[in-house]
């Protein structure tokens, strides 16, 4: 969870985009599974604030595109099944031979999501995933892409402006200083259980020390105090 992070290409934000290999690094490196990563890669996949489909095609044809490339020795049949499957998972069963461009926002995100998913990538990009939906649709692809990655368990990095959804969501919340030069300023460690609900959530006897942790860091940022140390980042 970041409060601040400029974007770049399409929206996404620049550090997803370095991440993923779209980016040159300005310094530093990136290491995933002991490789440096110098280029983009199917072993790290990206759910985008803008649901980035082929409006042309239908729902199984997008996700199977990234299929395809991915496990091209296994049969026809076999990619179909997890195409199938994982739009199964989030949902869209009903829908699959619908064209992306006539969906709504929410049925496109979780194509996206299903998209993914379907690549069993090592690292799992999510840019401000649900930042376009209104409040309903938001909470219920909140449930929807925890169900997925409890089956999985990929690592997962999310950028959001959401405190709620960073509580949510995280096992680890890192929180950022404001730009140009961000850098780490806290990582609070979310130690409630999974499977995990909203409900739940709110019900934890810990939530709202963790809201209050985050949102007094926003607000010493906000309020310009950049000049601060920032805090130890608890260990991960």
């Amino acid at each position: 969870m970041a409060n601040s992070d400029r974007r770049g290409r399409n929206g996404i934000s620049r550090r997803n985009l370095l991440r993923a290999g779209l980016n040159e690094l300005t310094s530093g490196g990136i290491v995933l599974d002991n490789k440096e990563v110098t280029s983009a890669g199917p072993d790290r996949a990206v759910v985008f604030q803008n649901p980035s489909l082929l409006p042309w095609m239908s729902v199984r044809e997008n996700v199977a595109l990234g299929v395809d490339r991915v496990y091209p020795k296994a049969s026809r049949a076999e990619r179909a099944d997890i195409v199938s499957y994982y739009l199964s998972r989030v949902g869209l069963a009903d829908a699959m031979d619908k064209r992306a461009s006539e969906l709504s926002n929410g049925m496109k995100q979780r194509v996206g999501i299903a998209r993914a998913f379907a690549l069993s990538p090592k690292l799992l990009l999510l840019d401000e995933p649900f930042g376009m939906l209104d409040t309903l649709t938001r909470w219920e692809l909140q449930e929807v892409l925890m169900d997925v990655w409890s089956r999985t368990k990929v690592t997962a990095i999310c950028v959001t402006h959401d405190v709620d959804e960073a509580i949510l969501l995280s096992d680890h919340v890192v929180m950022m200083t404001n730009g140009p030069k961000a850098r780490i300023g806290c990582v609070m460690a979310v130690d409630i259980p999974r499977p995990r609900t909203r409900r739940e959530l709110l019900d934890h006897p810990r939530y709202y020390d963790y809201r209050r942790e985050l949102l007094d860091f926003l607000a010493e940022y906000e309020h310009g105090n950049t000049s601060a140390a920032p805090k130890q980042p608890a260990a991960a």
